[in-house]
């Protein structure tokens, strides 16, 4: 095999392959005899079939396999007897092959950039504590004592308003046709629960006992019977009785029925969990100030087609969420090109971070285990009830899914790594400073935001991105993911 540098530009490098026709001869040959001790060739035992016969019936086939493999594997030695690391698959072309002459090709490359971590020790960084207050402890028990209300006849009548559930008879038609599933009796209907079809409730606001009112409404399109997609129906309701809600009482015996031993028990609890959740507000804070200062002390180039494929992910999730009618309100105003422009920036900064991450990860032993990945797939099974089993199938059986499980671990890892080796200040703050500071944060990053969203490098090449192998891209994407 011979292998030529034509080209090396930044992080590209283009090569020329030659393998000598006498190496795919001898592959093909022993691709064959592979396949001779298999195949049933008649009047010839097993394994005594000429070459000559054997490359007539198969010589195609094997030597499409042969051609496939040769390339795979010299275009893999020449990268690793290089020290050479892609960021993508490399692009490999065929210049030329005829049967009995040299296999000619062509590999460009886009090799991942040599990165050098800032010393972390010069990192000054700020953990905020956050006591609960018992304001959001007593909303949040009021919150528990809600989802578990009750009903109770009126003391007064009164006409019905939305929260109260009404007791009804109802027969409903479609173009004067009473059609299966369109009457009911005694039926407990919350106003404004949205459990019936849209503008159905609303038009019983207002009614009272005895009352008998006409509701028009018309069915969505792709409602599920068909009969009824798209169709204007009319109902006649029947009140019999208005009950309004009422949240349970807070008391022991309703703590106890949600899993608490006492009231005192439940608001411990309802307190740790509060808790919990600023905890986790607060490493956010402090994970976005890590990777604001890691953005502004490292400048490495960036591979394009990582970058590209990146920006592609971020352009998808726009256009979706245009076609549902969500639009950035930084965007608005501009045209796409000036958009596209903004968000290929945030790709290349999303990369850099990641390829950053990844980089400490590898040189710091910094490692996933499987025991780690297996408590993230049974938390991600818990989430689906019912079908824990289908989740971790599919999981255990797709490495890409697993990947992303990984990946938020190995990212909290070494973000962990930073911490431990950097300055870090603690400050108590209310939740209300909180806040407070929060808003005056976001009113100075806005400005900030679209600074940093500079017109992006040239269009880069496709390819395959090794980024979910750089487990750290992650960390950049979830601190990104609002300017997106």
């Amino acid at each position: 095999m011979q292998v030529t540098e034509v080209n090396s530009d930044g992080l590209k490098r283009d090569f020329k392959v030659v393998i000598e026709a006498k190496e795919i001869t001898e592959k093909v040959e022993n691709r064959l005899r592979e396949l001779s001790a298999r195949v049933k060739i008649p009047g010839f035992r097993p394994g005594k079939a000429p070459i000559k016969l054997l490359k007539q019936r198969y010589g195609p086939s094997v030597m499409g396999e042969v051609l496939e493999r040769a390339v795979t594997d010299s275009s893999a030695q020449a990268l690793n007897e290089r020290g050479l690391r892609p960021a993508v698959q490399p692009k490999i072309e065929i210049d030329s092959f005829e049967d009995g002459k040299d296999l000619e090709y062509s590999m460009a490359i886009e090799l991942l950039p040599e990165i050098q971590p800032m010393d972390f020790a010069k990192l000054e960084l700020e953990r905020v504590k956050i006591k609960v207050p018992d304001d959001e402890v007593a909303s949040a028990l009021e919150r528990l004592a809600a989802s578990r209300k009750e009903t109770k006849p009126l003391e007064t009548p009164r006409p019905a308003q939305s929260g109260d559930v009404l007791v009804l008879d109802f027969k409903g038609t479609v173009h004067g046709e009473a059609l299966p599933g369109m009457a009911g009796e005694d039926h407990h209907l919350e106003l404004g629960s949205n459990s019936f079809i849209a503008g159905f409730e609303e038009q019983l606001i207002g009614t009272e006992v005895g009352e008998t009112r006409t509701v028009n409404i018309t069915f969505p399109e792709g409602y599920g019977n068909e009969k009824l997609s798209g169709q204007p129906a009319v109902f006649e309701c029947t009140i019999k009785e208005v009950r309004e809600s009422v949240p349970a009482e807070l008391n022991d015996e309703l703590a106890k029925s949600m899993g608490a031993e006492s009231l005192d028990d439940l608001r411990d609890k309802v307190k740790e969990r509060l808790a919990q959740d600023y905890d986790g507000f607060a490493r956010m804070r402090m994970k976005r100030e890590i990777l604001d200062q890691l953005s502004e002390a490292h400048d490495f180039e960036v591979p394009e087609a990582m970058v590209e494929l990146e920006f592609n992910a971020i352009w998808k999730q726009v256009e979706h969420d245009r076609e549902h009618g969500r639009v950035d309100p930084d965007d608005e105003g501009k045209d796409d090109e000036e958009v596209k422009a903004e968000y290929h920036h945030i790709a290349e900064r999303r990369v850099r971070l990641g390829l950053l991450l990844s980089e400490v990860g590898r040189l710091n032993q910094i490692e996933v285990n499987q025991e780690e990945v297996n408590k993230a797939l049974f938390t991600e099974a818990q989430r689906h009830p019912g079908q824990e089993q289908q989740v971790v199938e599919y999981y255990r059986s797709n490495p890409e899914a697993q990947a992303q499980l990984r990946a938020p671990i190995f990212e909290d890892k070494v973000i962990d790594f930073i911490i431990d080796l950097a300055k870090v200040s603690e400050r108590d703050v209310t939740a209300d400073q909180l806040r407070e500071e929060e808003e005056k944060e976001a009113a100075v990053e806005k400005p900030k935001k679209a600074a940093r969203k500079q017109p992006a490098k040239k269009a880069a090449a496709k390819g395959k991105s090794k980024a979910t192998e750089a487990e750290g891209e992650a960390a950049a994407a979830e601190t990104d993911k609002e300017e997106s």
